[in-house]
């Protein structure tokens, strides 16, 4: 089998060695002379651990590395579709960047003229979203200390590689303007917005109809 140039699942095969004894060539040899080429996903989760006492989360990154590895499975792809994550770092309080997703006020100035629903908010820690075409949005936020935080959106179930990779995109660009809002206009969150603050926010964003509004 062909084994691809990137980190299978991302991970290196060192960080796979120093986890789980093996390196990527060696695991995917084992599952090749198990079979597990024509094996579902969860047969193959179970066969790591029957047959190798992985850890619950190994078995799904060993098995999605192979997957990918062997060709079946693309870039970002899950078993309800594609997923992508974008990560940033934002220098503002956990507090104030949560804010900013929850309170619809504060999202249209960074994220406007999008439909969606929140279905639930764990204060300071996560969102969770339906998007307007009906995939999910999972949103984690992190402190990096008192005035820093993480923010990373989980954008699932898009339906191929080709819009996975422009949600990526878009993503990127959004939590730029987030970034933007929080720590140019510190005044503004949590406050009433300005027309002329979401103007300038929003001045890249996608018109209402665009394949990623």
């Amino acid at each position: 089998m062909k084994r691809p140039a990137v980190n299978p699942a991302g991970i290196s095969s060192a960080a796979v060695k120093t986890a789980t004894g093996r390196l990527w060539p060696e695991w995917c040899g084992r599952l090749d002379r198990a079979g597990a080429r024509s094996w579902p996903h969860a047969e193959s989760v179970l066969w790591l651990q029957d047959q190798h006492q992985l850890t619950d989360w190994w078995c799904q990154m060993v098995t999605v590395g192979y997957e990918q590895a062997s060709g079946r499975r693309q870039k970002h792809q899950k078993p309800a579709g594609l997923e992508i994550s974008v990560s940033r770092t934002i220098g503002a309080p956990v507090a104030v960047a949560f804010a900013a997703w929850k309170e619809a006020g504060q999202r249209e100035l960074w994220l406007p003229r999008t439909p969606l629903i929140v279905r639930k908010a764990t204060p300071h820690k996560s969102i969770r979203i339906t998007w307007g075409d009906g995939s999910h949005v999972s949103v984690n936020f992190w402190p990096k200390g008192p005035l820093r935080c993480q923010v990373v959106p989980t954008h699932a179930r898009r339906p191929d590689a080709s819009t996975a990779e422009r949600m990526k995109a878009y993503w990127a660009d959004r939590l730029e303007a987030l970034r933007r809002l929080v720590e140019t206009y510190p005044s503004h969150a949590g406050g009433k917005p300005s027309g002329k603050i979401c103007a300038r926010l929003s001045k890249n964003h996608p018109r209402p109809g665009h394949p990623l509004a």
